[in-house]
């Protein structure tokens, strides 16, 4: 895979051993060093924020997400109380 051209530079420091490791991967796949190490970063840069960002439910809990958004909204006690109090203090500001 063809990368664009670097705008940025990146240091890393490495055992001797990952250094090789690396070269000898990026030499199987036909890629530079600096190409190779790109494209792994990326594709785990991507495979975390996947991970972190997706919510994933079970059938029962998606099922039950579902019915509440289908519920009209009800504001309990404390979120009414807080709301008539909110609006009190607008009215008096202006």
């Amino acid at each position: 895979t063809e990368m664009a051209a670097a705008e940025e530079r990146f240091d890393l420091k490495l055992e001797r051993e990952e250094k090789e490791l690396l070269n000898r991967a990026a030499a199987a796949s036909g890629m530079s060093l600096s190409a190779f190490m790109r494209s792994a970063a990326k594709a785990r840069a991507d495979e975390v924020l996947q991970r972190e960002t997706r919510i994933q439910l079970s059938q029962r809990d998606f099922d039950a997400f579902v019915d509440a958004m289908d519920r009209p909204f009800a504001p309990n006690d404390a979120l009414r109380d807080a709301m008539e109090s909110a609006a009190r203090d607008v009215r008096r500001r202006a």
